[in-house]
């Protein structure tokens, strides 16, 4: 039910046992999840993965796994994501340690944008980013999103709200 995409260097793909110590890893980390809800326990982190898989089942979309392509290495997710208590769909992105400064995000969020304008034909998206958080504010713009206002979750977590391109727009 999750659809593999391959661009031109990564595969974003359904998660599976074989990325959980990465993304174990990832979520007990408390600097890199700081914008996502802090860190975890290593049985929490697997809760999470699970829900990534679950958002699939319910939505009909979701985040997948960003894998790199020449060796299936776990490099972060990304993907559609809409929980419940969100204002609107969202392309979210978080990327692990060994994905920092590669490119990944930005070319595993422009692959998300596409399927969710021309597989789910969206028409719109947002990116929710935690303040602070300089290096996914500056991917949102490379992205052509632009900032619209904040949105607190119910957790009480600010987070700004970035709007991208409409499908075809320019970014």
């Amino acid at each position: 039910m999750i659809p593999t995409i391959e661009t031109q260097n990564l595969r974003l793909r359904a998660p599976d046992m074989r990325d959980f110590d990465a993304y174990a890893t990832f979520r007990m980390d408390p600097v890199r999840t700081a914008g996502v809800g802090g860190p975890c326990t290593r049985a929490q982190a697997f809760d999470k993965l699970s829900e990534i898989i679950g958002h699939w089942h319910l939505r009909g979309y979701g985040r997948w796994i960003v894998a790199d392509k020449t060796n299936d290495a776990a490099l972060g997710v990304c993907g559609p994501f809409y929980p419940d208590d969100w204002p609107e769909p969202e392309i979210a992105w978080s990327v692990f340690a060994n994905a920092e400064g590669r490119g990944v995000a930005y070319e595993a969020s422009k692959a998300s944008l596409e399927y969710a304008y021309h597989t789910l034909e969206w028409t719109t998206a947002i990116s929710c980013i935690t303040p602070g958080n300089e290096r996914s504010i500056a991917l949102a713009k490379r992205l052509g999103a632009v900032q619209e206002d904040d949105f607190t979750t119910v957790d009480g977590m600010v987070l700004h709200v970035f709007r991208h391109p409409a499908p075809g727009a320019a970014a």
